[in-house]
């Protein structure tokens, strides 16, 4: 897999770990990443990027830990054959919050209402 879709911003007020960490997931979800792809090796991807070595490895344990991407020890770090978890994971969130939601006794408006409120005030953090 050749790092051509990675741009590190050394400008941003992103970390460089999370701009390769989202970077990945944005190439898995829109395919340019298909699952079982075996990525780059942290030292190389690192070399490649001008990154530490220690970056692109903090980005790699993320993305395991998110069920992006798997480690198959010697053999290297793949695309998960679920690739990016995140769909599911949120599906399962909405669908917890909407439970509770109802538990609460809280209308349909004013629970879009919460959570679009809250989503505006994290994105303006």
């Amino acid at each position: 897999m050749p790092a051509s879709f990675i741009a590190i911003d050394s400008h941003s007020s992103t970390p460089p770990f999370e701009q390769l960490r989202s970077q990945v997931i944005a190439a898995v979800r829109s395919g340019e990443l298909e699952h079982n792809t075996r990525l780059p090796t942290v030292r190389a991807l690192a070399a490649e990027l001008g990154l530490a070595t220690n970056t692109v490895a903090r980005a790699y344990r993320e993305l395991e830990r998110d069920s992006v991407i798997e480690t198959r020890g010697r053999f290297g770090s793949f695309v998960a054959p679920n690739g990016d978890a995140a769909e599911r994971n949120a599906q399962a969130a909405a669908d917890a919050f909407a439970a509770r939601i109802e538990q609460l006794g809280v209308g349909p408006g004013e629970a879009l209402a919460l959570v679009t409120d809250a989503l505006s005030r994290r994105s303006d953090s």
